[in-house]
This record gives structure tokens, C-alpha cells and sequence, in this order.
């Protein structure tokens, strides 16, 4: 019974993980060709080509990993996709490249400094890939043998009999190996690798030889050649860690269970620069290589002067990313000052910045994008609702229009149907005001809210 419950739970996780839809999750990458040319509608990007062509650009330069300290700015109007172009960004750069995402107001509600936040995510956007060499012991299982005490209680003890395709050798088990074996379900025919130093044991899959002992075989079965060569080996295993985590584990006293706790404090910059300094010799012993990453700061406007003039002097560091931000500002004040300035960025810094500039979106893409987000939702529409919809988008913004998707496939669903209809886009549009409305309700009804002002024109303070 208690099995029963523990695999529904688990099966819950995994259907709550699959369905889990974000405003971004339909992105699988920049949707560029091989020449860095962008396709009209590819991997859930629609239109933008000149955006994203330049996107690739600088994709492109940070997989190389040898520029480091750039900085881009992606501005435009709100809804033209600029963050989405940096979730694509981190999408076609993959796993291995360190990439960080932060709001610009952000930094203002840590328990630390500004510069000190600024720091932390600078070096959580360079990575370290340490090299280091492992003894292995790699080969087929022909027999495991393990006999137990009479009595049932003592160690255990056994025997282990491996071959490659040139040798066989048989090895005395202890206690731990003896757990680990049972544990990874090792069984004769299997093809393992033991860790020397560590003592962990890895499963590779089976051997060929014994591909026809069982008439059913599972469906994750993997079938592999039998090691060639001496048992023993010399392994180079590789490990990619940020210089951030490097910095957390050196600097508390609990170590890496500092980095799950969240409570990395602010570090003191004499231990960054020993590490620094450590990296460095590693690097010039071939034991590392450092990968410059990706630091993206989204709403940069709502960084002060402070903050910009820390940026401009840490892109000047040999160990800095490639910095991303984005706007959507246009004639703006720079926080912490009386100054206006473009996008609210001070003039040095934006001496500093590739721009690249996003265009808002044609009736044709904004139907596009609406139609990727109802296969993202799962959602039926129909031609005719989706033409409404993507008219909603045209009149109001693309943001409204994607989010009455899910509201009109839940009326759907009340009257039992299959597929969402005008009716049903109108229904939930009468229920939802958007912005406009919105504003226009309030310039009649004003008088009855509170603390109302009226006559002025005041523009919204970033500060």
C-alpha cells in the first residue's frame, strides 16, 4: 500500500514538472541556420530576424569563449520580446556555459551591498572546467560471488570477476563495495566502471554477448562492446563549477551546504583574490579552463549610478562575462542623479553597449506567436477566435492577448467544450479589462477612488 502511494506521489511530480508552462517555455532557441541567417518562425521564435541575427552574432563569439567583458543592451518597446531573445540566448548556449538571469531591482532587496550582489552574479557567470585525471577500474562482469555469515550477523565478504576482451582478473570484496554492487543492481553480463579513489561504482549498461539471455528487456536497456584492453585505466574526468560556488565553499564555514542554504553573506575580496590567483595557476598548468558566461540583468533602468559606474569598471576584468541587459525605456532619469539620459543608462556606459533594438510585432506575427502559445497551453482555438485574439493583441498588447488564452480555454472547458470560440474570447474579454480600459475607467470614476490627483502630470519615478 505504502509502495502504491509512493509511486502515485511520484508520478504527480512528474506530470506537475511536464505541465509546468512559463511565460518563455515554448523558446527552444534563437531559430537561426547554419549561416547565422534567422528564420521567419523556428524553435518559438517568430519575426525580429535583425534582433535575433545579432543575437546569434554574440552567441556565436561567447561559445568561442575567448571575449570576455562585452556588454549588449537589447532595448525596445514592452512586448517585443527582448527577454525572450535572452531565454534563447541561454537556450542555443546550453548547459555548459554559465548563464544568469537577475532584474535590475533586485540587487536592492538582498541583505548585502550593491556592489557586493553585483559581484556574486558576475562570478556566478564564469565558469571553471577542472581537469583531473582518475584511476578506473572498467571491464565486463563475468561472476559475482558474495557469501554471507551462518550465523546472519558480521561482514559479508565476496568476489568479483571482471574481463575486457584481452584479460580476466578476479578482486576481494568489502563491505561497502559489496552495498554498492547490490545497490546499482549489478548482475552478471553488465559492464561497470569502478571509481579507485572514490569507491563509486557506475553502471554502463550491458554487454553484447548477453543480448539474447532474456526474451523481454526493459526499455532504458542499453547495450555496449565489451572494454577492450588492460582493466585499469587512466580516466581525465572533468568538473564545471562557477567561480561564485568556488568563492562560497573557501569563504563559510559549513562549506557547499552553504550554497543550498542560500546564505552565501558577503565574501571578502581578499579570499576571490586566492582563488583568482589559483585559477590562474591552474590555467597555466593546463589543469583549467575558464568559460566565459552569460550575466543578464533585465529592467537595467532601475540600476543607480552607482551600480553603472561598478559595471563600467568590472568589464574591464580579465575574469568578467559577456553582460546582457535590456530596457524599455526610452529619455529617462539615471536613477541617483537629476540627469536624463537614453534608456536611463549613463552616457559612458552606453559607449560601452552593442545595441541591439527590437521593432513591435506585425498583425502576421503576433497570430503567429498566439498560435505557439495555445500548442505550448495545450489549448484548441479556432480560426476565427484566433483572428479576434490576435486583433486583441494588435489593439491592446501582445501580453493581454496571451494571457486570455488560458482564461477562454477555462470557459471552454465550463460549457463542456472542445474547442475555445469567439464567444468564449469575448466572454473572458468583457470579464479581463486591459490597460486601456482600465485607464479609461478610471479618468470617469475617479472622483469615487481614493487619494485621486487630479491635473497632474506627473511621468512614474524610477526611484
Amino acid at each position: 500500500m505504502a509502495l502504491a502511494a509512493a509511486q502515485k506521489v511520484q508520478e504527480t511530480r512528474e506530470v506537475t514538472r511536464i505541465e509546468r508552462i512559463g511565460a518563455h517555455s515554448h523558446i527552444r532557441g534563437l531559430g537561426l541556420d547554419d549561416a547565422l541567417d534567422a528564420r521567419q518562425v523556428s524553435q518559438g521564435m517568430v519575426g525580429q530576424v535583425a534582433a535575433r541575427r545579432a543575437a546569434g552574432i554574440i552567441t556565436e563569439m561567447i561559445k568561442e569563449g575567448k571575449i570576455a567583458g562585452r556588454a549588449i543592451l537589447i532595448a525596445g518597446h514592452p512586448g517585443t520580446g527582448k527577454t525572450a531573445i535572452a531565454m534563447a540566448m541561454a537556450q542555443a548556449l546550453g548547459s555548459d556555459t554559465p548563464f544568469t538571469a537577475m532584474a535590475g531591482s533586485e540587487i536592492f532587496s538582498l541583505e548585502m551591498s550593491k556592489t557586493e550582489a553585483l559581484t556574486q552574479a558576475f562570478r556566478k557567470s564564469i565558469g571553471v572546467r577542472i581537469k583531473e585525471e582518475t584511476e578506473i577500474i572498467e571491464g565486463e562482469v563475468v561472476e559475482i560471488q558474495i557469501d554471507r555469515p551462518a550465523s546472519g550477523t558480521g561482514a559479508k565478504v565476496g568476489k568479483l570477476t571482471l574481463k575486457t576482451t584481452e584479460m580476466e582478473t578476479v578482486f576481494d570484496l568489502g563491505q561497502k563495495m559489496i552495498e554498492s554492487l547490490i545497490k546499482e543492481k549489478v548482475q552478471a553480463g553488465d559492464i561497470i566502471t569502478i571509481d579507485k579513489a572514490a569507491g563509486k561504482i557506475s553502471k554502463l549498461g550491458r554487454s553484447f554477448t548477453r543480448a539474447r539471455d532474456y526474451d523481454a528487456m526493459a526499455s532504458n536497456t542499453r547495450f555496449v562492446q565489451c572494454p577492450e584492453g588492460e582493466l585499469q585505466k587512466r580516466k581525465e574526468v572533468v568538473h564545471t563549477v562557477s567561480l561564485h560556488e568556488i568563492d562560497v565553499v573557501n569563504s563559510r564555514t559549513q562549506g557547499f551546504l552553504a550554497l543550498f542554504s542560500g546564505d552565501t553573506g558577503e565574501i571578502k575580496s581578499e579570499i576571490r583574490e586566492q582563488i583568482n590567483a589559483k585559477v590562474a595557476e591552474w590555467r597555466g598548468e593546463g589543469k583549467a579552463d575558464i568559460i566565459p558566461g552569460v550575466l543578464f540583468i533585465d529592467e537595467v533602468h532601475m540600476l543607480d549610478i552607482e551600480c553603472f559606474s561598478f559595471l563600467n569598471r568590472a568589464l574591464e576584468s580579465d575574469l568578467a562575462p559577456v553582460l546582457v541587459v535590456a530596457t524599455n525605456r526610452g529619455i529617462t532619469r539615471i536613477r541617483g542623479t537629476q540627469y536624463k539620459s537614453p534608456h536611463g543608462i549613463p552616457i559612458d556606459m552606453l559607449d560601452r553597449l552593442l545595441i541591439i533594438s527590437t521593432a513591435p510585432y506585425e498583425d502576421k506575427e503576433i497570430r503567429q506567436i498566439l498560435k505557439i502559445r495555445c500548442e505550448e497551453e495545450d489549448v484548441e482555438m479556432s480560426d476565427a477566435a484566433l483572428s479576434i485574439l490576435t486583433r486583441i493583441g494588435m489593439e491592446s498588447s501582445l501580453r493581454y492577448a496571451i494571457q486570455l488564452i488560458t482564461t477562454a480555454n477555462l470557459v471552454c472547458r465550463k460549457r463542456k467544450g472542445t474547442e475555445v470560440s469567439v464567444d468564449d474570447i469575448k466572454r473572458v474579454y468583457s470579464l479581463f479589462l486591459d490597460e486601456c480600459r482600465s485607464t479609461q475607467f478610471l479618468k470617469e470614476y475617479q472622483q469615487e477612488f481614493m487619494f485621486h490627483e487630479i491635473g497632474t502630470e506627473e511621468g512614474m519615478e524610477t526611484s
